[in-house]
């Protein structure tokens, strides 16, 4: 199984210190096609998954 560091990514930390700033803006654009992220999504259980779809107001796919 891989190994992801997405949950502890600094850009994404930025992101939930402050959504707007242009870092946070950028890490939630990326991860609309980030393929590291989209393969730490998947590795999640249920649960997880649902927790991130509502804070980061994903869409289900």
């Amino acid at each position: 199984m891989k190994k992801h560091n997405c949950e502890k990514c600094p850009m994404r930390a930025k992101y939930d210190r402050a959504p707007k700033s242009l870092i946070g803006r950028f890490w939630r654009w990326h991860i609309n096609f980030c393929p590291g992220w989209k393969g730490y999504v998947k590795s999640l259980d249920e649960e997880k998954k649902n927790e991130l779809t509502i804070k980061y107001e994903l869409v289900a796919k």
